[in-house]
């Protein structure tokens, strides 16, 4: 160890490090300044963003002893006391906070680029966050929040964040839904944004307990095999190691990683003797420090005994291939089979007979990274007294800690699960993934355990979104009427079944749910692999299967001298029409008035014309439309429930608890806004305990896009059953009849005038009534309605390079009520991001022995601040859905469900080349061109 000295913060610093540890390191676990948060070490992300003698860099990149004399600010010096900087109340004000793990090292480089140029051109900014990456926000709010923060700091006054109106007057009901409560439809941050500002927000791996280990994990270096022996002897004689877990000395308990599916497909265990991908796990270490456990992960040495490998799915299907699980011990269909999912609806064979002209095409998918900037981390603390205590980043906590009850046979009054943040989860972060591992180290050592995963382990040993391959066959009328379509589906499970069933499920459904067709087959094949295993993730296979259905419709439309949208334009459904399997009513679908109001803001005429004049150019215009839809909640798959409480404290302020995980999607903001507004208390008043299996009551999970639709249903339940008791003891305070009391700007009010604040009925309630004013509630959802979205794409591609640009987006979304459409604005931005990474450039790519060959943020490639559109014009719906809280419905997957077809069909035309495998690189344009000159 050294003494070094720097300035940090504007107070000098003497630290004690070796001269080689990063200021990341140093900063995080020798001065406990946890706000600059780790998503790489690789300089990759930004997200541990310092200002570094005037410069914005990467601590992960900078060794202390470059830190000698120097003066450095992190994101705890960019406060002025306790009082915000602007640019970080701008990034409040402008709704650029969701997750907020990327959010410190967005602040320091805009204060960085603010410091030298208060008065920034947009390139410029973008230019500046170009090595800060977001999943969350697609950067639009980030820029605006820039943009605002100079115009403050020039002097000006701030202009209000992006405005998104309804694009069809709402109706009657609509308004009279949004007067019954008013803060339905307020333009609310994030409620924990001003802690994302600051840093203080406290991610896992920023958790800390006394006498904690950390945790290492031995993966699997080849794609299939038996373990023939594990020699531990070296890691456990090293100083520092305190236990190491491998399938001998583990719990033998076969379960589903997915609590989609609990009780179904059991394919894994904890630790197995056998190896199914590289990437599997074979043993951890807990010891005194990560080196010294990862030290120790290297002394083990492994003897494995070859396997046959399958990394195809169709392979893995034939007869003779080698099953990877035994298919009756885990309830399996057969072989590599997990499930066949069958939907129909009509008489395929007569629709096709029907159709003048039948079309037969095949799209694939690469596995895609959630790409959260926050890895996996965990803590497990098994007490002496028997009771487990995880901490983690999770989105289904109550799933976890069942899955935990089943492994280790502890009563769930001994299993306490606490989320204290999620630093985006896409659905990479429902899965129970290492808090099993951790728990049996903390259990051997008898101290907690800490595991963090590292940004290679997150993309090689999470999960992913599935790799597909879809066939499908369309007939139409010359006209452009579809009469028939038949999917055939084969998804690349990867080595375990966990929920790949459940997506094949999920998207089978929805393309039943788009056109007036009739006449449609769906076969889906959910396969083992080989590989690493792929999970649910945003969209839930949607993005996959809508991309080949309009892109085959696009191709369709071209070959009848069509063009796309008059296809859509003929076949969408309207309101209230049926689902072709059941029958049952649709709901209030406005898919057709989302597609009508992007092809306005596209100026889609204009557009077409732009992409006829660029044919012979260089760089071509092309333009895209997807049509999509996706459902809220799990009704018809398992009970979908949420519950929650309300307590009124002493002051006449609330507490109330919920299950709910907040994500970044504004799932808690929106339950408090419904809270107070049915109570007539401000938001400000409103406290919230989350995701914390001992303090809150049940809630199903996040996802499934249940957290409008559900968990808003459940707030405004919970709100209802707590009004009432508030009116009841004010009523008696007041002497008045309990319906006669109004609630508002937090007080009591009776008809006559009278009124008394919620602080004055807490007294009265607690001293002459003798009685705690406090309320658990829950809502089950009977529905699960669909919400619908129209995307249009313009893009420019250079036809020499095959580089592609997006030039301008649009995107519509029937969305029922907006609750609060500073957080819906954002969730679409931010999806559009996502798909365009899905669309040019995102895939995980594997090397012939099945190994992740592209494990960094340098080599898998996500949308940059200079990559993204300058111009999302995003337009919400607003026409109601019955049975919606205030007739809303959910918009968090949908977002992202038309944006891969969108792209891929404007690139497509640009080209005039049919383009069928994402992602569409460079390389693929070039050949897709020279094929054709060919």
């Amino acid at each position: 160890m050294q003494e070094f000295h720097f300035i940090l913060n504007e107070d000098a610093v003497t630290v004690y490090a070796e001269p080689n540890w990063t200021m990341l390191r140093v900063l995080r676990d020798v001065l406990g300044l946890t706000g600059t948060k780790c998503g790489c070490s690789t300089g990759d992300c930004g997200a541990c963003k310092i200002i570094f003698e005037g410069e914005a860099i990467n601590a992960c990149l900078v060794q202390v002893r470059k830190a000698e004399g120097a003066r450095i600010t992190s994101i705890e010096g960019v406060a002025e006391g306790a009082k915000l900087h602007r640019i970080q109340q701008a990034f409040i004000d402008s709704g650029a906070v969701q997750c907020g793990f990327c959010t410190p090292g967005m602040v320091i480089a805009a204060k960085a680029l603010l410091d030298k140029n208060q008065n920034p051109t947009e390139d410029e900014i973008r230019t500046a966050l170009d090595n800060n990456l977001c999943r969350c926000t697609g950067y639009v709010k980030i820029v605006d929040a820039i943009q605002n923060a100079a115009r403050v700091l020039r002097g000006e006054d701030a202009v209000a964040a992006q405005q998104t109106s309804s694009v069809i007057p709402p109706t009657d009901a609509m308004l009279a839904a949004r007067a019954a409560n008013p803060m339905a439809g307020a333009r609310l941050p994030i409620r924990d944004a001003a802690e994302k500002v600051t840093g203080q927000l406290r991610y896992c791996a920023d958790i800390s307990l006394p006498g904690q280990l950390m945790a290492k994990l031995l993966y699997s270096t080849v794609p299939h095999a038996r373990i023939k022996s594990i020699d531990t002897s070296a890691a456990a004689a090293l100083p520092g190691v305190k236990a190491i877990v491998d399938y001998r000395n583990t719990p033998n308990v076969r379960y589903n990683s997915s609590t989609e599916v609990f009780n179904k497909f059991l394919t894994e265990r904890m630790f197995d003797d056998t190896v199914r991908y590289v990437g599997d796990r074979v043993a951890a270490v807990a010891a005194v420090d990560e080196a010294t456990a990862a030290k120790a992960v290297s002394l083990i040495k492994v003897e494995y005994e070859p396997l046959p490998v399958n990394f195809d799915p169709e392979a893995a299907l034939e007869e003779g291939a080698y099953p990877l699980h035994d298919a009756a011990l885990c309830g399996l269909a057969g072989g590599n089979l997990i499930e066949t999912v069958r939907q129909n609806a009509g008489d395929v064979e007569a629709g096709f007979a029907e159709a003048s002209r039948t079309y037969e095409d095949c799209y694939t998918f690469k596995p895609i990274h959630h790409a959260a900037i926050e890895t996996h981390a965990c803590i497990a603390n098994y007490a002496a007294s028997g009771a487990l205590t995880v901490y983690t980043s999770s989105q289904d906590s109550y799933g976890l800690r069942a899955n935990l009850r089943r492994m280790f046979g502890l009563p769930m009054n001994r299993i306490h699960v606490n989320v204290p943040a999620v630093g985006g989860g896409f659905g990479g972060k429902i899965d129970m993934m290492f808090e099993h591992v951790a728990t049996a180290l903390s259990m051997q050592s008898g101290r907690p355990v800490k595991l963090v995963l590292n940004r290679r382990e997150e993309i090689c040993n999470t999960r992913s979104r599935h790799a597909m391959k879809i066939r499908v066959k369309t007939g139409v009328t010359l006209e452009g009427r579809i009469t028939a379509q038949e999917y055939t589906l084969h998804c690349n499970a990867g080595a375990y079944a966990t929920s790949s069933s459940a997506v094949i499920w999920a998207l089978s459904g929805k393309v039943f749910k788009v056109h007036k067709n009739p006449n449609i087959r769906f076969t889906g094949y959910a396969v083992m692999t080989n590989l690493p295993v792929s999970g649910p993730m945003r969209g839930f296979g949607s993005p996959q299967v809508f991309f080949a259905q309009q892109r085959q419709l696009n191709r369709i439309a071209r070959d009848l001298g069509m063009d796309l949208s008059e296809i859509e334009r003929l076949n969408l459904i309207e309101p209230n029409s049926l689902d072709p399997r059941s029958q049952a009513p649709n709901g209030n679908v406005r898919v057709m008035d989302c597609f009508t109001k992007a092809l306005e803001l596209a100026d889609y005429d204009n557009a077409l014309q732009q992409q006829k004049d660029s044919q012979n150019e260089r760089v071509r215009i092309g333009i895209g439309i997807g049509v999509s839809s996706h459902g809220n909640g799990m009704f018809g798959v398992m009970t979908d429930m949420t519950a929650m409480s309300i307590k009124l404290n002493e002051d006449g302020s609330l507490v109330f608890a919920s299950g709910s995980h907040e994500m970044g999607n504004g799932s808690i903001t929106l339950q408090t806004q419904l809270i107070g507004g049915v109570l007539g208390v401000d938001t400000e008043r409103i406290a919230c305990v989350q995701a914390d299996t001992d303090a809150t009551l049940y809630q199903l999970g996040d996802y499934s896009s249940r957290g409008a639709y559900v968990s808003g249903h459940a707030a405004i339940k919970a709100a209802e059953k707590m009004k009432a008791l508030l009116q009841e003891v004010a009523g008696d305070l007041l002497q008045v009849n309990p319906a006669d009391i109004t609630l508002k700007e937090n007080a009591a009010a009776a008809l006559d005038g009278r009124s008394a604040t919620l602080e004055e009925v807490a007294a009265h309630a607690r001293h002459k009534q003798q009685r705690e004013l406090a309320i658990n509630e829950t809502f089950t959802s009977q529905a699960v309605p669909t919400s619908y979205g129209a995307h249009i794409a313009k893009v420019a591609v250079d036809v020499q390079t095959g580089e592609v640009k997006l030039l301008d987006y649009v995107a519509v979304h029937d969305v029922g009520l907006a609750l609060n459409p500073l957080s819906i604005e954002g969730q679409i931005e931010g999806a559009v991001m996502m798909g365009a990474g899905h669309a040019l450039c995102e895939g995980i790519c594997f090397d012939a022995n099945g190994r992740v060959s592209n494990a960094t943020f340098k080599t898998y490639r996500l949308i940059h601040a200079k990559e993204m559109p300058t111009r999302i014009q995003v337009a919400l719906i607003e026409q109601g859905e019955p049975g919606g809280p205030y007739g809303a419905k959910s918009i968090g997957e949908c977002s992202v469900t038309p944006s891969l077809a969108a792209i891929g069909n404007a690139v497509s035309n640009a080209i005039n080349r049919e383009l069928n495998d994402a992602p569409f690189t460079p390389e693929r344009i070039l050949a897709a061109l020279n094929e054709a000159l060919a």
